[in-house]
């Protein structure tokens, strides 16, 4: 496995990040297709047995619930100092809003909330999950701040924001002497590529790392036409960001399919070396150990300038879709 500094931080980081959203009981939370606690462990140790070090949950993930196993193994598998544990906070709810309660004091009962998921006297990466317009961005930065001086974070990240937003909040950060972002989750991969319009370019000046989610685009690049999954059949969130496009994207998962088989290597691999060549740490779902190993074999394949050419050429930019979608401050009645 390789390692890599991830952005601005100290933290050394796996090439591949494990994704656990999709460990949580599937009876609390929003997903039907989340493994329980022992599938789960089995899967974490298994990751951290290839060289896997890193690894994003949140708070959100089956209530809590994911963040709780991931915890118990990382006891159990390893030594904390080892490895490096994200999880991510949501913004206020209407109650708090309701009831006064502060962006400051949002971030503290969240993150408190979530190191007793966890087990934990702290968390290596603690994300901002989606932007709040109903929050002073102040007040989450100042609580976010007061998280890493009080060693609850060692540093902390951003999920599903817009370049602008990011540049803002470290702009604001930097004015103030607050802890800046030093990751962005986005989404990003081979079949949506709006991140290189603004993001990338940020994150390169600014040397801030790129841990994309939706790496595989909910297994659509892993999978050869008529393969199908528990998941694919069931997430209807993930249907609703790539249905629509689906038959664009198809050229270009054709294409994989068709490099996988010259190559003599998975459609998994084939798709994360690409965007590995694009970013620090891409955010891998894994339900089962092949999918555990087509990521890390991933980090051993190059491919050639002629290749990547071939599976960049046939893209066709898409409209946003999922939380960033939905990311615009609220229309007020007048």
């Amino acid at each position: 496995m390789e390692y890599i500094k991830l952005g601005n931080s100290d933290l050394e980081v796996s090439r591949i990040c494990m994704g656990c959203m999709g460990f949580g009981n599937t009876t609390s939370g929003q997903h039907s297709w989340t493994l329980d606690e022992e599938h789960s462990r089995e899967i974490i140790k298994h990751g951290m047995e290839l060289g896997i070090n890193f690894f994003d949950t949140a708070i959100a993930y089956q209530n809590g619930t994911s963040e709780q196993y991931v915890g118990r193994a990382v006891k159990d598998f390893a030594k904390r100092e080892d490895i490096v544990v994200a999880t991510k906070f949501l913004p206020r709810s209407p109650e708090e809003i309701a009831n006064g309660v502060t962006g400051q004091k949002h971030v503290q009962t969240m993150i408190d909330t979530s190191l007793r998921n966890l087990g934990m006297d702290y968390v290596d990466l603690y994300i901002y999950h989606m932007w709040d317009y109903q929050t002073p961005l102040y007040e989450i930065m100042e609580g976010l701040n007061s998280a890493v001086k009080e060693g609850k974070a060692r540093y902390i990240g951003i999920s599903n924001c817009f370049a602008w937003q990011l540049a803002k909040a470290n702009a604001l950060a930097e004015k103030e002497g607050f802890a800046k972002f030093v990751s962005i989750q986005g989404h990003y991969n081979l079949i949506f590529r709006e991140e290189e319009r603004e993001m990338v370019p940020l994150c390169k000046e600014d040397n801030i790392a790129l841990t994309p989610y939706s790496a595989l685009a909910g297994g659509r690049l892993a999978k050869h036409p008529g393969e199908t999954s528990k998941r694919a059949e069931q997430d209807a969130y993930a249907k609703f960001k790539y249905d629509a496009t689906a038959e664009q994207d198809a050229v270009i998962i054709e294409r994989v399919a068709e490099l996988a088989q010259k190559r003599g290597v998975s459609m998994t691999e084939i798709s994360l070396a690409w965007l590995l060549t694009k970013v620090t740490a891409p955010v891998v779902g894994a339900t089962k150990f092949n999918h555990v190993d087509g990521a890390v074999k991933a980090t051993e394949l190059m491919l050639t300038e002629a290749e990547l050419g071939y599976l960049e050429e046939p893209y066709i930019p898409h409209k946003l879709v999922g939380v960033m979608a939905q990311n615009a401050a609220p229309v007020l009645n007048k």
